[in-house]
C-alpha cells in the first residue's frame, strides 16, 4: 500500500505539470469567485459550468450585486445548469453574507459550512482555494480516487465508509500547498481516476493503486445497488396566440422550485379546465411528448396547444403575479426548465415558419 506521507509530494508534483491551470476561476482568490463556481461545479461538469460561471460574474460581479437581484433574475440565468436548489441557495447565501457578515465571506470552513448550500466539503474547498486553510475536500471524485488507490471497501455515502474516507482524506493533508493539493485531488478524480475506464497508465499512483494492481477498478468505489427509476407522466398547456405564451410561476419549493413553467395537470379533464379558464373553447391539440430524468425519476411531458387572440389582454382570475404572458422570443429572460425552455423554442420556430409560409 503506499505510504501516506508519500501521497500529497506526489500529487503536488503531478499536479504541477499535469493538472488543468487555464479554468477562469483559478486566476483569483477572491471568495466570491471561488464560492460561486464550487456551487455551480457541484454534481456538473467544468465544460457545462465555465459559461454559466462567466455570465454570472458579468452580471453579478460582487455578492453585494447578487443579493440586490431579484430571485427571477437569478433563475433565469441558472436556466439549463439543473439542481435548481442551488441558485435559490446562491441568493439567500448572498444575502446572508451581506446581513450577517457584511459583505464579506467567513474564512473559516465551520463558519462556511454553515451559509446555505454549502456543505463540509465545498466549505474546505471554498477555505482552502481562498484563505489557505488547512483544509480537506471530499467530494465524489476525491472519494472514487482514494477508494480505488486505499482499497476502500463499502458503498461511500454510508455513513461509516463516509466517516473512514474522512479519517484517511484528513491524514493525507500537507503542510503546505494545500490549493496546489487540493486542486491535484480534483484534478486526478475529474481527468484520470474517471468513471468506467480511468486512465491508469498515466496516473502517478499506478503503481501503489490497489484497485488497479488487483484488476478492480470497474468494482471501486462500490456501486450502491441499482434502482429502476420511476415514471411519471405530466400534462402542459401551451397557450400562445403564436407571437407570445403564458407561463406560470411554479411553487417556492419542490421540482423546478421558483422557476417559470407552463401550466400542468394531471389529465385531460383538468388541463381542459384550466385551459378553458383562460377562454379556450376548442380542443387541445397534442405536440410531440418529451422525456426528462430527474435524480429520482423520469418525466414524460404531454404539452397540449392552444392558440388563442389577444392573448395579453386575458383577465387571469388569479393572482396576476402568478403568470407571466411573454413573447416567445423573450423567454431567455425567464428561469425556465430545460425541457420547457426547447418546448418554447420549437414553438417559436413553429410559428416563425407559419408567418412564413402567410406570406
Amino acid at each position: 500500500m503506499l505510504p501516506l506521507p508519500t501521497f500529497a509530494p506526489r500529487l503536488i508534483a503531478w499536479q504541477r505539470v499535469h493538472g488543468r491551470h487555464g479554468l477562469p476561476w483559478q486566476r483569483t482568490r477572491d471568495p466570491y469567485s471561488v464560492w460561486l463556481s464550487e456551487i455551480m461545479l457541484q454534481q456538473t461538469q467544468v465544460a457545462t459550468v465555465i459559461p454559466y460561471y462567466e455570465r454570472f460574474l458579468a452580471r453579478f460581479p460582487d455578492v453585494a450585486a447578487l443579493a440586490a437581484a431579484p430571485l427571477d433574475e437569478v433563475m433565469a440565468l441558472w436556466s439549463g445548469l439543473g439542481y435548481y436548489s442551488r441558485a435559490r441557495n446562491l441568493h439567500r447565501c448572498a444575502c446572508e453574507v451581506i446581513d450577517k457578515y457584511d459583505g464579506s465571506f467567513p474564512n473559516s470552513a465551520a463558519e462556511l459550512a454553515e451559509l446555505p448550500g454549502i456543505g463540509r466539503s465545498t466549505a474546505a474547498a471554498i477555505a482552502a482555494f481562498s484563505f489557505g486553510a488547512h483544509e480537506t475536500i471530499l467530494d465524489g471524485n476525491v472519494k472514487r480516487v482514494l477508494t480505488r488507490i486505499f482499497g476502500i471497501e463499502g458503498v461511500p455515502s454510508e455513513k461509516r465508509v463516509e466517516n473512514t474516507l474522512w479519517g484517511l482524506a484528513e491524514s493525507l493533508l500537507p503542510t503546505s500547498e494545500i490549493d496546489t493539493y487540493t486542486q491535484g485531488l480534483m484534478d486526478l478524480g475529474a481527468t484520470l481516476c474517471v468513471r468506467g475506464r480511468p486512465h491508469c497508465t498515466r496516473c502517478p499512483f499506478a503503481e501503489e493503486c490497489v484497485a488497479h494492481l488487483s484488476g478492480r477498478e470497474r468494482e471501486l468505489p462500490t456501486a450502491k445497488p441499482k434502482k429502476v427509476l420511476p415514471k411519471r407522466q405530466t400534462l402542459m398547456l401551451v397557450l400562445c396566440d403564436g407571437e407570445s405564451v403564458l407561463l406560470e410561476r411554479r411553487p417556492p419549493t419542490g421540482i423546478w422550485g421558483g422557476l417559470w413553467s407552463l401550466p400542468e395537470a394531471i389529465d385531460e379533464a383538468v388541463l381542459a379546465s384550466c385551459a378553458a379558464r383562460f377562454g379556450v373553447t376548442e380542443p387541445l391539440q397534442p405536440l410531440a411528448s418529451l422525456t426528462h430524468t430527474f435524480t429520482h425519476f423520469q418525466l414524460t411531458i404531454e404539452p397540449r396547444l392552444a392558440t388563442i387572440d389577444g392573448g395579453k389582454n386575458i383577465r387571469y382570475g388569479v393572482a396576476e403575479n402568478s403568470y407571466a404572458w411573454v413573447p416567445l422570443h423573450d423567454t431567455s429572460a425567464y428561469g425556465l426548465p430545460a425541457p420547457v425552455r426547447r418546448l418554447t423554442e420549437a414553438l417559436q420556430e413553429k410559428f416563425k415558419n407559419v408567418l412564413e409560409n402567410a406570406e
